[in-house]
């Protein structure tokens, strides 16, 4: 099967706009023929994910309350990267502001769409290595706790459904993986 568009937008209206994201209502002529909206979010920087873990395979969580979920969460540290600025630069500036970690290696692992049925938010995940300890110096929307674990340990909290968040998850899926078959 030929990979092809079978959408017909007739008409848009962003209905939502902030400095993060928007929301397009879209009038459409659906697959079938039938007319229908379709709600979209664009999101206006590039998610950014990082796992750290210095040479005894310990890792860094950060753990913080999610006001969508309106429920706690634990994550590897993550935040966004602006558009048109080196993703690793963004990386690396999360990684100091959410741990106070700086790290001499970066290895890029993952590329993923987060949600991309509603959402067209995209993301980039590193493991980074090597790491020196500073302070951390989180923005004034973060009121993190940061718990330092065998990275073990942290992969047994995704295998237990208790790291939800699907960068996390995906991002310490493959680094096991990677780990199990050497690249890592």
């Amino acid at each position: 099967m030929e990979e092809i568009n079978p959408w017909q937008t007739l008409n848009s209206d962003v209905r939502y706009d902030n400095n993060w994201i928007n929301l397009t209502e879209h009038q459409v002529i659906n697959p079938s023929g039938g007319n229908g909206i379709y709600g979209v979010v664009h999101f206006k920087n590039i998610a950014i994910g990082i796992l750290p873990l210095d040479r005894d395979y310990n890792t860094w969580l950060v753990g913080q309350y999610r006001y969508p979920l309106n429920a706690y969460s634990w994550e590897i540290p993550e935040g966004g990267g602006v558009l048109g600025i080196d993703p690793l630069e963004s990386a690396r500036r999360e990684l100091l502001e959410e741990t106070g970690l700086s790290a001499k290696k970066w290895t890029e692992i993952q590329r993923m769409h987060l949600s991309n049925s509603v959402s067209d938010e995209f993301a980039i995940m590193y493991v980074a290595t090597d790491l020196i300890e500073g302070i951390a110096m989180p923005e004034e929307t973060e009121q993190l706790i940061v718990k330092k674990l065998p990275f073990n340990d942290a992969y047994a909290m995704v295998m237990n459904g208790v790291i939800t968040d699907s960068m996390s998850v995906a991002c310490i899926l493959k680094a096991k993986i990677m780990m199990l078959n050497g690249s890592l």
